[in-house]
C-alpha cells in the first residue's frame, strides 16, 4: 500500500519500488510509530478535530496492531513502502473509515522525524544503563586491586609503578565522560516535531506542546524545517557511540597485550575465548579482538551520515532515508560489544605475581631512587646521572635495582645507605604518590567513594 498516488497514472517499476522501500529495515520503528500516531490522535482529539468515537477506535486499532506484532500473529512484512504505511494500511483494514482519519494534520516527514528521535531517545537510556553497568564492574575490580602492582607505561615501554586500581579508574574516567555525552545529546534533541508537517505546519489548530508532552518530550520544536531536515541529534549519537567504541577498543588493546605469553599478566575465562582449529595450546582473545575491530564499523556509520547530509538543501530529502540502516547497525554493534566486554572483564583473572615482577623488572621504581638521592642534596640531574648508571649494572646482570647489593648502589654513590631498598620498593613507590588521582591508596580511597556516591546518584 502506498500513502500517495492519486496524481500517478501508470505504477511504480518494480525496481524502483525495491529500491525505494524502507520496511525491511524501518520496520524497528513500529513501537515508536503507534505511540506517536496515538498521542497524535488523542491531541486530535482534544482540540476537535477529531470525533472522540473515531479517537478510540484508533487507539484501540493500533493497541491491537502491537500486540499482535508483538505476539507473532501479525508479521510486520509485504508490499508495503515503509512502517507508517504498514500501520495505517492494517489500522484502516481493521477498524474502517476511522484509520483513513488517523493522518489527519501530519505528514511522513515529522512523522518520522518523531519516530526517529523517539528510538534514539530510547537508546540512548539503554545504552547508558550498559555504561554504568560496565562502569560497576570497574568500581567493583578497583576496589579489589588498590594494592596490585603493575608497571605504568608511556610509548608502550614500562615507566613508573602504579596499581590495577589505578590504571582501571583511568577507564572509568573516561566511560564516565562517554555518560555525560549521552546525556548531553538526550537534552538537546528531547523537543517533538511532530506537527511540523512537511516543511511548513499546518493549518489544522494542533496543539503541539500537548503532543509533545504525551510522548514525553520537554516541548515542542521552534522551527518545522528544521524539525523535518534535522539529524544532528542521530550524528551526536553516533559520535558518542564512536568514542565508546574509541574507549572500548583501547581497553581491548591492553587486554590482547596482557593475554598475550610476553605479558601474562591475565587469564581469560574460557567462556569469553575461543581455541585454533590446529594449534591445540592456543586460547584467543576473540571478544577483545573483535570489540576493537568492530569499533570502524561503528565510526562508518557516523561518516556515512555526516557525507549524507553534508549536501542536502532544506528541507527534507529521500536521502535522508540513508540515516537508518548503519544507524541501526552502530547501535547494536555498540550494545553488544558494551554488554560483552563488561562481562569478559567481570570473569577475567588478574596474575598480580606477574604484574608486580614486571614492575620490577622494568625498573619502574628507578624515579624514586633519583628522587631518594635528590632529598639528601644531590642535585636532580646528577641523580638522573647516577641511576642510569645504576639500571646499566642491573641490566648486565639481569636483575632489578630492589636486589643490587647495597656496595653495587656505594661504588657508583656513596650516598646511598640500607634505606635505598625501602624507598625503591613498590609500596613505598606506589604509596609516596598521595596528589590527588594518583595511585596511592589514600589518593585511591578519596577517589573510589567519589566513583560510588555517582554510581549511586547518576
Amino acid at each position: 500500500m502506498k500513502l500517495w498516488g492519486g496524481r500517478f497514472t501508470a505504477n511504480t517499476d518494480q525496481a524502483v519500488q525495491d529500491f525505494n522501500e524502507s520496511l525491511s529495515f524501518d520496520r524497528r520503528l513500529y513501537k515508536q510509530d503507534i505511540a506517536g500516531s496515538i498521542a497524535h490522535v488523542t491531541m486530535l482529539a482534544k482540540q476537535k478535530i477529531l470525533s472522540e468515537e473515531d479517537r478510540d477506535a484508533i487507539i484501540a486499532g493500533l493497541n491491537g496492531i502491537k500486540d499482535d506484532i508483538e505476539n507473532g500473529t501479525l508479521a510486520i512484512e509485504g508490499d508495503y513502502e515503509d512502517i507508517h504505511s504498514f500501520v495505517e494500511s492494517n489500522l484502516t483494514e481493521r477498524i474502517g473509515e476511522a484509520g483513513k482519519r488517523l493522518h489527519t494534520g501530519r505528514s511522513r516527514n515529522d512523522q518520522v522525524a518523531l519516530d526517529m528521535k523517539m528510538y534514539v531517545r530510547d537508546e540512548i537510556l539503554e545504552t547508558d544503563e550498559l555504561l554504568k553497568h560496565l562502569l560497576e564492574v570497574l568500581l567493583k575490580l578497583m576496589e579489589e586491586h588498590t594494592e596490585t602492582y603493575m608497571p605504568g607505561f608511556t610509548h608502550l615501554q614500562k615507566a613508573q609503578p602504579t596499581t590495577l586500581a589505578h590504571h582501571l579508574g583511568a577507564y572509568f574516567e573516561m566511560f564516565k565522560r562517554d555518560r555525560g555525552r549521552l546525556h548531553d545529546v538526550y537534552e538537546r534533541l528531547n523537543y517533538c516535531p511532530l506537527g511540523s508537517g512537511a516543511l511548513a505546519g499546518t493549518t489544522y489548530p494542533l496543539d503541539r506542546n500537548y503532543t509533545a508532552r504525551l510522548l514525553g518530550f520537554y516541548g515542542a520544536t521552534l522551527n518545522s524545517m528544521d524539525s523535518v531536515s534535522d539529524r544532528d541529534y542521530l550524528i551526536e549519537y553516533l559520535d558518542a557511540l564512536s568514542i565508546i567504541m574509541m574507549h572500548l577498543s583501547r581497553f581491548s588493546e591492553e587486554v590482547i597485550l596482557w593475554n598475550s605469553n610476553e605479558y601474562r599478566f591475565v587469564e581469560l575465562d574460557d567462556a569469553y575465548s575461543t581455541g585454533s582449529s590446529i594449534m591445540p595450546q592456543k586460547k584467543n582473545p576473540d571478544i577483545a579482538e573483535l570489540v576493537r575491530g568492530k569499533t570502524g564499523r561503528v565510526y562508518g556509520a557516523l561518516m556515512s551520515l555526516l557525507t549524507t547530509m553534508k549536501g542536502l538543501p532544506l528541507a527534507y530529502d529521500k536521502d535522508m532515508q540513508e540515516d537508518k540502516e548503519l544507524s541501526f547497525d552502530a547501535i547494536d554493534t555498540t550494545k553488544d560489544c558494551l554488554k560483552l566486554f563488561a562481562d569478559m572483564l567481570d570473569t577475567m583473572k588478574f596474575r598480580k605475581d606477574v604484574m608486580e615482577a614486571s614492575a620490577k623488572r622494568g625498573f619502574t621504581n628507578a624515579t624514586d631512587a633519583a628522587d631518594y638521592l635528590v632529598n639528601r642534596g644531590v642535585p636532580f640531574r646528577d641523580a638522573h646521572g647516577i641511576v642510569g648508571q645504576l639500571v646499566l649494572k642491573c641490566i648486565k646482570q639481569g636483575i632489578a635495582l630492589d636486589d643490587l647489593p647495597l656496595d653495587a648502589y656505594k661504588e657508583i654513590c656513596p650516598v646511598f645507605e640500607a634505606d635505598i631498598y625501602a624507598a625503591v620498593s613498590l609500596k613505598t613507590c606506589v604509596e609516596k604518590r598521595v596528589t590527588m588521582g594518583a595511585p596511592g591508596s589514600e589518593a585511591m580511597q578519596v577517589v573510589i567513594a567519589r566513583y560510588k556516591n555517582y554510581l549511586e546518584n547518576v
